[in-house]
């Protein structure tokens, strides 16, 4: 199979079926053998009974169904274990990305040997105030923590090889920032294209102030884990080991004081200082056990997905 479209959706129902026939249309243009993978996540309105009807008319329109909302990030790494195309898309399912750009973007992915290719909606069609401000600090903040000179971490439409994102874990809300993990997997040609940008032409933006904070935090948290994640105590035990010196030379510089120095003078427990010395080393002991038990918690974490299907269709 050519082409996956994976598409993660919540409360579209009025977009599904045109966005289906878009995409369609340009497979078949292209004679692209191909798969429409929806992702339904706990969605209110009708979305599932719409996949249902349109995987009715044609198998190449797949669907899963969640049994409640678990975000963006469990839907698409349910839709990238589904996938079977040499390329696999991501696409959002509001109609703002113009599947027209597939067939350049899976040209970039087999011709030009990229890993991953990310849109860039450069000409943006949101609020300025409340999405696009927001998403220009996002990625100028992503850049310069993650290495990877992109102008739009947060576009929906992406090109992937299939190894890619069979490699990938996407969790918690880091599917903003799938490049960067990707990256961390040792995918490093990652590329960008200009895309058309589409207005809304249904429903209302997802996005909101707690996804403005969550963002920083995810990058926060993924720079810590592409850093420390999988050996913590390369950090923790290296800040406990400074912290247990520090303290143990202060408390033998005393003691050389007390003994050879200044025999005559105050106990070392009269000293305020014996006691900065004794509780830096109890909390560089304690950051030490930390990185310990961030080991023991790697070798034994339980990858189980954090999502349950409900139904599939075609699949």
């Amino acid at each position: 199979m050519d082409i996956s479209v994976v598409i993660p959706l919540l409360n579209e129902k009025d977009s599904l079926k045109e966005l289906s026939d878009s995409i369609s249309d340009v497979m078949k243009s292209y004679n692209f053998s191909y798969e429409i993978i929806f992702i339904d996540d706990g969605s209110s309105d009708e979305s599932w009974n719409t996949i249902e009807e349109l995987s009715s008319k044609s198998n190449s329109v797949k669907g899963i169904k969640f049994q409640r909302n678990y975000g963006k990030s469990q839907a698409l790494h349910a839709g990238f274990l589904k996938s079977h195309g040499k390329v696999v898309f991501t696409m959002d399912a509001d109609l703002q990305d113009d599947p027209k750009e597939i067939p350049a973007m899976y040209d970039m992915i087999m011709n030009d040997n990229f890993d991953l290719v990310s849109g860039w909606k450069k000409k943006r069609l949101d609020s300025i105030i409340f999405k696009n401000i927001p998403s220009k600090i996002f990625n100028f903040a992503a850049r310069i923590t993650s290495g990877i000179r992109l102008n739009d971490f947060n576009c929906g439409l992406k090109a992937f090889k299939k190894d890619v994102v069979k490699s990938i874990n996407v969790y918690g809300e880091m599917h903003r920032y799938i490049p960067v993990l990707a990256k961390n997997e040792g995918y490093k040609k990652i590329g960008e294209k200009i895309v058309n940008h589409r207005a809304r032409k249904y429903g209302n933006t997802k996005f909101g102030p707690s996804r403005f904070l969550h963002g920083f935090l995810d990058l926060l948290t993924i720079w810590f884990i592409s850093s420390f994640g999988k050996r913590p105590m390369h950090l923790f035990g290296s800040l406990g080991l400074i912290l247990i010196s520090t303290g143990f030379l202060f408390a033998a510089y005393l003691g050389y004081d007390k003994i050879i120095v200044n025999p005559g003078g105050r106990l070392i427990t009269e000293r305020p200082e014996f006691y900065i010395s004794l509780v830096t080393m109890i909390i560089g002991s304690q950051f030490f056990s930390m990185g310990f038990i961030g080991e023991l918690m790697l070798k034994s974490i339980n990858q189980k997905p954090q999502y349950v299907i409900h139904k599939e269709i075609n699949l």
